[in-house]
């Protein structure tokens, strides 16, 4: 699977996601799954994610 955008591997893509959003590994790739390689919805959702973590 690769990004459209710039042919990101999917290992980049969750590497990216983990470093600009703060989930963990497993988190992304569950996210990447559900919402595809959207860049800015996977961010979107990666933030609400972790702000719920902070919460609990």
């Amino acid at each position: 699977m690769t990004s459209d955008s710039n042919n990101e591997t999917l290992d980049d893509v969750v590497k990216r996601l983990v470093a600009e959003t703060g989930i963990s590994e497993a988190d992304a790739l569950e996210l990447i799954y559900l919402l595809g390689l959207n860049w800015s919805s996977l961010v979107r959702e990666a933030r609400v994610l972790k702000g719920q973590a902070k919460k609990d």
